[in-house]
């Protein structure tokens, strides 16, 4: 899981007065919520308790760090058996579906903002990055399919930019797997990491986060120009696989200008220097 690397641009407002125990929130740097404190502590024991508690009432959302930190269950493989080509799980937490499709011997990459994360990923053997999404990443524009599950559709706390910013990881017609909240809410909130502590989240920073139903992310998805191709639901939990467009914005002029040069890049192409990549970066884990 990952937070972006900016505040939101018009934080939400707050009815006054504002509850004494949960002080008006300020966005937090990027990624901070996840690199240390709760969420650390948790991945390093594999278990909770661990929730998300929201600024303006002060309810928790629970978060599931056992399921994260076991294997790859039967509602993961219902995901993992629709990936193609190399694969981007974005907010890989612990690794378990990095690692999972590594034993199929799929070229993947896990990206978290969390170093323990990124840690027990490679421990399984995965590869792994510490980054956030919203920054620089290997293979911009060639992946063949990208994770957010687990509530990841929620990084950055604006699903919008969120999947804008997977359209440009992926290549053109690439293949997005995105899980969706189990219950139908489309919401935007501010969230602390807590675990349950009884301080309320004590010193732990705010960041912005979101929530979409099934039929919220449709809508979502589809105002950005994917197409929904499979929707599914696995042992309670929601699936959705969406398709990016064939051409990006530009490409297909840009094509048509160069009709008759002959092409010495492309899919094959592509799928080999993602590949590298990914074998780059397990060597280096080695290495280091």
């Amino acid at each position: 899981m990952t937070a972006p690397p900016y505040p939101l641009p018009h934080p939400p407002p707050y009815p006054p007065p504002y509850p004494r125990r949960h002080p008006a929130p300020s966005p937090a740097p990027d990624g901070l919520p996840w690199r240390a404190g709760p969420y650390a502590r948790a991945l390093r024991t594999g278990r909770g308790p661990l929730y998300l508690r929201r600024s303006d009432d002060g309810r928790l959302l629970p978060l599931e760090v056992e399921r994260w930190c076991a294997g790859a269950d039967e509602a993961d493989r219902t995901v993992l058996r629709r990936c193609t080509g190399p694969v981007l799980d974005i907010g890989c937490g612990p690794g378990r579906l990095v690692a999972a499709l590594a034993a199929l011997g799929r070229p993947v990459l896990g990206i978290d903002t969390a170093p323990e994360a990124v840690a027990r990923t490679r421990a399984l053997g995965g590869a792994a990055l510490c980054r956030s999404v919203f920054g620089p990443l290997p293979g911009e524009g060639r992946w063949g399919s990208a994770l957010l599950l687990d509530g990841n559709i929620g990084i950055g706390g604006d699903p919008a930019v969120l999947l804008e910013r997977v359209r440009g990881l992926l290549a053109p017609g690439g293949l997005l797997l995105a899980e969706a909240a189990p219950e139908e809410v489309e919401e935007r909130v501010e969230v602390r990491l807590d675990d349950g502590g009884g301080d309320g989240g004590g010193t732990q920073p705010w960041f912005p986060w979101a929530r979409l139903g099934r039929t919220a992310l449709r809508r979502r998805a589809r105002a950005g120009g994917w197409t929904v191709v499979a929707q599914w639901s696995a042992y309670g939990r929601s699936f959705l696989a969406l398709r990016g467009p064939a051409e990006r914005a530009g490409r297909a002029e840009r094509a048509d200008s160069r009709a008759d040069t002959p092409r010495t890049t492309g899919a094959p192409a592509a799928t080999a220097a993602v590949t590298s990549a990914v074998t780059d970066t397990a060597s280096s884990q080695e290495r280091g």
